[in-house]
């Protein structure tokens, strides 16, 4: 697989989530649920480049509502965060996964705004690449063989731990339970986040900015890259019941550096 041409197509996308024109073409999917033209706009740039790259991988996206089954694919968020891209707040990533043989063999996540990129290869570590410049250092070493900006989730217990929680604003039936969940955690951690962006929550976990986080309800192409760079850069990601990420249906998810995904799981294994 050519992971520098996957990385030069994503990081390519970078300017779709930045046109304005674009961000204001909002359409309501569903309760509190929003796609934009940037959403779309997206997704057909990045599949129509993938189609080149490995024209015999299949897609799983967002938008098309698929699930992985067997075989190779492409797993595809356009924008985690559309509704943070349709007020201006901006905390969105574009995400990327290559899931063969049962795993995922290389994850992506680019903050288009920050111009902040987290990437891993199966085996080969966790990084971080700052993009404000281009990615051209980065391609010329090659990502399989860079070692630069090595992420590693933090070695704080959860007595000091900052937790991101998914609060489900689409499926506000479970809101009781998240923030009784979240109210518990503050009064035992140092704080809580709500970023709204499940990528972009994962990433920081791996780069040692926040140490955990939790949801009710999420869903394959939310986590999929995210959760290869979390495993490679030393964290742990699972269901709440402490089992694997099941990556063929929607599901709970816990994730963290090793003591606060463990301090989690004991709140949440039985819920």
């Amino acid at each position: 697989m050519d992971y520098n041409a996957i990385v030069q197509l994503v990081y390519n996308a970078r300017k779709i989530a930045k046109n304005k024109r674009l961000k204001a073409d909002v359409s309501l999917k569903g309760d509190a649920d929003f796609v934009t033209a940037v959403d779309t706009e997206i997704s057909e740039f990045i599949k129509k480049g993938l189609k080149k790259i490995a024209p015999s991988v299949a897609f799983v996206t967002e938008e098309e509502s698929e699930h992985i089954s067997v075989g190779e694919r492409f797993v595809l968020d356009p924008i985690d965060g559309t509704t943070n891209l349709t007020r201006g707040y901006d905390a969105c990533s574009i995400s990327l996964g290559y899931y063969a043989g049962g795993e995922v063999k290389f994850g992506i996540v680019l903050d288009p705004f920050k111009d902040e990129l987290f990437f891993a290869v199966k085996g080969q570590g966790a990084h971080y690449y700052n993009a404000r410049r281009g990615i051209s250092r980065l391609l010329k070493v090659g990502v399989e063989r860079y070692r630069g900006g090595e992420l590693r989730v933090s070695s704080l217990s959860y007595r000091q731990a900052i937790v991101e929680f998914g609060a489900g604003s689409t499926n506000k039936g479970v809101s009781d339970e998240s923030f009784s969940l979240a109210k518990e955690i503050f009064e035992n951690c140092m704080d809580l986040r709500r970023i709204c962006s499940s990528a972009l929550a994962v990433c920081y976990i791996a780069a040692g900015r926040i140490d955990g986080y939790f949801e009710r309800k999420i869903k394959v192409w939310d986590y999929c890259a995210a959760s290869l760079i979390l495993e490679e850069a030393g964290g742990i990601i699972s269901q709440w019941s402490g089992e694997r990420l099941p990556f063929a249906e929607p599901s709970t998810i816990v994730a963290g550096n090793v003591d606060t995904h463990a301090y989690l799981l004991t709140l949440l294994k039985n819920r």
